[in-house]
């Protein structure tokens, strides 16, 4: 069977979105090829997927015709481009002219279209909720790139979670905040959960309180397309236990810490693409 979807890219993000494609039919496991220099990792991918894989980044591109997916370390993107330059004249020569889907943080399009000629690009930030199909993915496309081709990346970044475009200038915002955003959260579980504690809560007890506190908040707002500050009237009464913890919230700056750590990470995010 002709291999149409090529992985270069094997580790956590890459086989997580590989499973979801294949789990929901958009490509068989036959026609799947994926690169990965770790042995282990590709003798896992085999067994859990049933798809073909090697150590050769170039197979990837001169045996997948439709869409090629880049799931590496950016640090490593400029070696790689260089080794790909002759697979990528066969993709082109060959008549794929196979979408190049980038999900390298700070490897803009600028630097993506030099390395990969005149193939379509989508670049794209997901971020890891997507590997439990419960992620938001960006994505922005490239001047090859037709509408075509974004709503084959739609349909991909669609498995794990919701799919956003926006222009390319807003990519680094978009690290800052979805991107980087799972730590921020991660962090404020955790202090949920030591608060409980410090209140008397046993540790596991607190856990689970602060976990789905936060899960079903996020649930509701969704569902209910409440604004968040309506939402936190409602739960907020004259004189009650809420109103109280929110003013010490406020004290201690909660909200402006909040933003100004997405903004952080906004600027590291320009400084890393430069």
């Amino acid at each position: 069977m002709t291999i149409k979807f090529g992985l270069i890219g094997g580790g956590v993000m890459g086989s997580a979105l590989l499973s979801r494609i294949i789990t929901c039919g958009i490509y068989q496991s036959s026609q799947v090829i994926v690169s990965e220099p770790q042995a282990s990792r590709r003798s896992f991918l085999e067994q859990q997927y049933g798809v073909v894989t090697t150590t050769d980044n170039s197979a990837v591109f001169t045996q997948a015709t439709d869409v090629i997916f880049l799931a590496i370390k950016p640090q490593v993107f400029s070696a790689i481009a260089i080794e790909l330059v002759d697979a990528i004249n066969i993709n082109i020569n060959n008549g794929f002219s196979s979408l190049v889907i980038s999900i390298l943080a700070g490897v803009s399009l600028h630097k993506l279209e030099a390395a990969f000629a005149k193939l379509p690009i989508i670049r794209a930030m997901p971020n890891t909720p997507a590997t439990v199909g419960a992620g938001v993915t960006a994505i922005t496309a490239g001047t090859n790139a037709d509408s075509h081709h974004l709503e084959t990346a739609r349909k991909i970044f669609s498995v794990v979670g919701e799919v956003v475009e926006v222009p390319e200038s807003l990519m680094d915002a978009v690290t800052g905040l979805s991107g980087s955003g799972p730590a921020y959260v991660a962090i404020m579980v955790e202090a949920l959960a030591d608060g409980g504690v410090a209140a008397g809560l046993p540790r596991v007890i607190a856990q689970q309180l602060a976990l789905q506190t936060v899960l079903g908040t996020a649930k509701l707002l969704s569902e209910t397309k409440l604004h968040p500050a309506e939402l936190k009237d409602r739960v907020t009464s004259p004189g009650g236990t809420t109103i109280a913890g929110v003013s010490e919230l406020e004290k201690a700056a909660f909200r402006s810490a909040l933003i100004e750590a997405v903004k952080a990470a906004t600027i590291r995010s320009q400084e890393l693409g430069k």
